[in-house]
């Protein structure tokens, strides 16, 4: 949302940055800068000052936020975006010297969140993320929007919260923390009823616009929302698949990852992320052609470590292979795909059927006439992908579950 309302008019934007030393600021800000242009900003310039640590007032020094008030005057710039997260009183001494509004790297995606968030959960995730973001900064934002109007960083639910009071905003919190909680219950609810019928999932994570939506759409046809945009997806998209050994298992979308993803959206969205921790296999899903593709992939072994992933198979699906030029190394837990094209996908599939827990076996049976209730039961727990009556019995090509294999062995054909 723009100033004058029109989500076509991109906002005229300066970024700017803090560099202490503490992470890469320079790959940081060319992540915002894709940030900015997904929240329909056109990007006017950059500033970053180095220094050791950030002035008390205004993060940047005195000579630096000078320089970058006289910038902004001279581009005609409606927003500065800083690559961190500002306290209340930072945001209105920023704006008094720039005299332009002034939001942080959080508010920013939480503005891209409230945009694209479709289910009822996501946006009640959305919304409970930026009112517990922006509690305590009250004073600084609700100044910001009297005096400037709406725009980047105010789209949302919570716009509305903020020209109420704390005790409003803080009742309005509760009700969505229980909101969430029951859909949660719910949630929990058919991972459990999932793991008691045997279906198998696999869940597709990774950093944000790195093909995932792609990947589901290609294998599935999901109709998944696919751009070159970060945070295209934002939404829990689940679909099944069957692979080259007759089992089916569920693929579920996850929302994408970025770098220094902030503390309240972790939070707002670990529901959704525990989809990855309760899979039975992870497709970590990196673009090769990525320059900080390394970098990207640390970022996502991190967070699947801190969810409790670690005894989970995990496939790395090198995608976007198409576009590079050089031969990359696979082994029975990587392979290179290209999501557009569909190259290496049947590689892909036969790698998550040998990563699977052994949840089933493909097995060929003459099952006798007086024994038939065993095929039966296979149908009931498996798959019987085919049958033939013959004179000497029932013949089945069947997946059979793991607790049947022992019944099914003494009637496996020699031609298995």
């Amino acid at each position: 949302m723009t100033e004058n309302q029109n989500e076509k008019v991109p906002v005229k934007t300066i970024l700017a940055a803090l560099d202490t030393g503490e992470y890469d600021a320079e790959s940081s800000m060319d992540e915002l800068e894709e940030l900015a242009k997904t929240a329909n900003a056109e990007v006017l310039a950059q500033v970053v000052q180095k220094r050791p640590s950030a002035d008390s007032a205004t993060v940047l020094g005195e000579g630096k936020i000078d320089e970058l008030a006289e910038l902004a005057k001279d581009l005609g710039a409606e927003l500065i975006v800083f690559d961190t997260e500002l306290t209340a009183s930072e945001i209105r001494n920023i704006e008094d010297i720039v005299n332009v509004r002034v939001i942080d790297r959080t508010m920013l995606i939480l503005d891209i969140f409230a945009g694209r968030a479709v289910s009822n959960e996501g946006k009640l995730q959305v919304e409970l993320a930026q009112l517990r973001y922006r509690l305590p900064r009250l004073m600084g934002i609700g100044r910001s929007m009297s005096r400037l109007g709406g725009g980047i960083g105010t789209r949302g639910p919570g716009e509305k919260q903020l020209e109420t009071d704390r005790r409003h905003i803080q009742r309005r919190i509760e009700k969505l923390e229980s909101d969430l909680k029951e859909l949660e219950q719910r949630r929990s609810f058919s991972r459990s009823r999932r793991k008691k019928d045997n279906v198998l999932t696999a869940a597709i994570v990774g950093y944000t616009n790195a093909g995932k939506s792609t990947l589901l759409n290609r294998l599935t046809d999901a109709g998944v929302l696919a751009e070159d945009k970060l945070f295209a997806t934002l939404d829990l998209t689940s679909r099944a698949v069957e692979l080259p050994d007759g089992r089916s298992v569920t693929l579920i979308d996850t929302v994408g990852l970025i770098r220094r993803l902030p503390h309240h959206l972790v939070e707002a969205f670990r529901s959704t992320l525990e989809e990855a921790a309760n899979a039975d296999i992870i497709l970590h899903v990196s673009d090769i052609s990525d320059p900080e593709a390394k970098e990207k992939t640390l970022t996502t072994e991190k967070l699947l470590a801190e969810l409790g992933c670690g005894e989970i198979p995990v496939i790395n699906v090198l995608n976007k292979c198409d576009t590079v030029d050089y031969n990359i190394p696979e082994d029975d837990t990587t392979v290179c795909i290209s999501a557009r094209t569909g190259k290496g996908l049947e590689r892909l599939l036969d790698l998550i059927a040998k990563n699977l827990p052994e949840s089933a076996k493909r097995m060929k049976l003459l099952i006798p006439y007086d024994k038939a209730g065993l095929l039966a039961e296979i149908r009931a727990l498996g798959k019987v992908l085919s049958e033939e009556y013959t004179g000497d019995g029932i013949s089945a090509d069947a997946l059979v579950d793991i607790s049947l294999i022992h019944k099914a062995e003494p009637y496996v054909t020699s031609d298995q």
